[in-house]
C-alpha cells in the first residue's frame, strides 16, 4: 500500500497562490503594454487629409442698379477626406463658409458621416451667396463693374478616431481656398486652397 502524500503546509499554498496570482498580473501588464505599443505604432492616430479637387461656378445674375440690385451666385466646391488611419474615422456635423472680403455671405452644412480605414469619401458641395449680406458690402460696385468677384472657402471638419475600440483620439483638418470669378463668363479665373490639421 502506497504511503499517504505528506499535506500541503499553509505556507506552501500561501507561497503557491501568490505566484498564480503574480503570474495573472504580469500576463495583464504585458497586455496593457502591448495594447500601448499598438496605440503609438501601428495604430498611431493620424490626421485626415482634406482636398479641394475643384472649384466651379454653377451660375451667375448680376445687376447693379438704384432701385433693382441682384447678385446670385452659386460655388460648387468638390472636397475630398481621406482617412490614412488603421481604423475608421468618424466625424460629425461640419461645416463650410463662404466669405466675400472678410465677410460671411454663405454657408452650406456637411452632414456626419465616416471614412473607412485607408479610405476616401468625396463631397460636392453648393456654397450659395446670401445676397442680401453681399450687397450691403461697400466693395461691391467696384468689384462688379472690373468683371471679378474676389471670393473665399472655409471648410472645418471635426471627428474621432477609437484605437482598439478604448483610446478616443480627436481629429480636426482645416481647408481656406482663395477664389476669383469672372462674372461675365461665370468661371473660376483663379484659385488657391491652403490645408491644416489639428486643433
Amino acid at each position: 500500500m502506497d504511503s499517504p502524500k505528506p499535506l500541503e503546509s499553509k505556507q506552501e499554498r500561501k507561497s503557491k497562490a501568490f505566484l498564480c496570482l503574480a503570474v495573472i498580473v504580469g500576463l495583464l501588464l504585458l497586455a496593457i503594454l502591448l495594447l500601448l505599443i499598438l496605440s503609438f505604432t501601428v495604430f498611431k492616430p493620424k490626421d485626415p487629409i482634406i482636398s479641394i479637387n475643384w472649384v466651379s461656378v454653377e451660375g451667375v445674375s448680376v445687376s447693379i442698379a438704384p432701385m433693382n440690385s441682384y447678385l446670385n451666385l452659386t460655388l460648387l466646391m468638390d472636397t475630398s477626406v481621406t482617412n490614412p488611419n488603421k481604423v475608421g474615422f468618424k466625424y460629425g456635423d461640419s461645416s463650410a463658409w463662404l466669405y466675400y472680403r472678410g465677410q460671411v455671405v454663405g454657408e452650406v452644412p456637411i452632414a456626419a458621416g465616416d471614412v473607412s480605414s485607408g479610405g476616401t469619401v468625396e463631397m460636392i458641395m453648393p456654397l450659395t451667396l446670401m445676397a442680401e449680406q453681399l450687397l450691403s458690402n461697400p466693395y461691391l460696385y467696384s468689384d462688379v463693374i472690373s468683371g471679378t468677384l474676389p471670393l473665399s472657402t472655409y471648410t472645418r471638419i471635426d471627428g474621432k478616431v477609437y484605437i482598439l475600440n478604448m483610446f478616443k483620439h480627436h481629429l480636426v483638418v482645416y481647408s481656406s481656398c482663395i477664389v476669383v470669378v469672372n462674372l461675365r463668363n461665370a468661371t473660376v479665373i483663379d484659385s488657391e486652397c491652403r490645408y491644416k490639421n489639428g486643433l
